[in-house]
C-alpha cells in the first residue's frame, strides 16, 4: 500500500492538533440536587430527610409526581 493512500495514512498516521475539552460527568448526587431545587427543596439537607421514611416517602412521591411516574 502507497503511503499516500489515505487508509495507509489512516493507519498509520497520527493525530494532529489537541481533543476538545469536555464537561464534567454528572453524579448522581449531582442529578438529586437538582431535583430537590426543581421542587422547590434545594436548601434542604436531603441525606437527613431520607432517614425520616415519611418525609423521605412524600419527597418521592412529590418527584414522582412532577416526572409523571406513577
Amino acid at each position: 500500500m502507497g503511503e499516500e493512500r489515505v487508509m495507509y495514512r489512516v493507519f498509520v498516521g497520527k493525530p494532529e492538533g489537541k481533543r476538545q475539552m469536555r464537561r464534567p460527568k454528572c453524579r448522581w448526587v449531582d442529578n438529586i440536587r437538582t431535583d430537590m431545587l426543581e421542587v422547590g427543596c434545594g436548601y434542604m439537607d436531603w441525606i437527613a430527610l431520607a432517614q425520616d421514611r415519611d418525609s423521605g416517602r412524600t419527597l418521592v412521591s412529590a418527584f414522582r409526581e412532577m416526572r409523571g411516574i406513577s
